[in-house]
């Protein structure tokens, strides 16, 4: 019988053609952190689970977060411009108390926008907390009551999202997934590291002792009230396996090239 008084960890595979992580990016230039934001996953939790905006994300937010970084991608901006086809001025950003948006003062027809993501990355995501709340949303994910999205809603998740249940410290979960990168990726690592049985991979985890701040955890997503506060966190490298097997046909590895050995050093 499992303890449903513990703590569970929920794996989850962040992976598609494009992601963008916003964590201060406001107006017409919309950047992306090179990671997932606690306040994205959060939200991806929330609409999972179908929550309202205004609902209380406590529950959520106080989950343990650590996301490694097993295929970091490559950054894509998205230039262009924004106009009205019936030649109407445009709304600005901002919004009145109704959650109506405010027309631009001055008034403007075209907006030229700078949107910037990641393409073809790759994260391990794990969220930590009760057993209960994590079997909860293990079930939501699986079958989401709003559609799922990483980080802004036209990036959409390709499957597997949902790895499963972990038990354990959060950074031992990390640490024993198999390396999630795709098989290209992982192909051509092998073929240059001899298809090693491990790879050191970054991760940043939630701890109260960490050494920097993050500005990305949610206290509402109501459109009128949208705030946040910070929350410590620590790097680290883990070691993690690679699911690949030595080729018993290659000669084995020499190290590489030492320019020293001819002098007996």
């Amino acid at each position: 019988m499992s303890d449903h008084s513990s703590t569970s960890a929920l794996l989850l595979r962040l992976a598609g053609p494009l992601q963008s992580w916003g964590d201060r990016s406001v107006f017409n230039r919309r950047e992306t952190r090179p990671e997932p934001t606690k306040s994205g996953v959060v939200g991806l939790l929330a609409a999972a689970a179908g929550r309202p905006r205004q609902a209380a994300l406590d529950d959520l937010a106080g989950l343990s977060l650590g996301i490694r970084i097993d295929q970091p991608g490559t950054v894509l901006r998205d230039f262009h411009t924004v106009s009205d086809h019936r030649g109407r001025p445009l709304l600005s950003a901002a919004v009145t108390a109704k959650g109506l948006q405010k027309p631009t003062t001055p008034a403007k027809h075209t907006h030229v926008t700078q949107r910037f993501y990641l393409q073809d990355a790759v994260f391990l995501a794990a969220v930590e907390g009760p057993y209960d709340l994590i079997t909860t949303l293990e079930h939501a994910l699986r079958h989401p009551a709003f559609p799922l999205a990483l980080g802004r809603r036209s990036c959409v998740p390709t499957q597997p999202l949902v790895l499963g249940r972990r038990t354990g410290p959060l950074q031992d979960v990390l640490q024993q997934e198999p390396w999630q990168a795709s098989r290209t990726v992982r192909a051509r690592w092998g073929r240059i590291n001899d298809n090693a049985a491990h790879v050191d991979l970054p991760a940043t985890l939630d701890d109260p002792t960490g050494d920097e701040d993050r500005d990305d955890l949610p206290l509402s997503f109501a459109p009128t009230s949208r705030s946040y506060t910070t929350r410590r966190v620590r790097h680290t490298y883990l070691t993690v396996p690679t699911g690949l097997a030595p080729d018993p046909t290659r000669p084995p590895a020499t190290g590489g090239h030492d320019p020293f050995a001819l002098l007996g050093w």
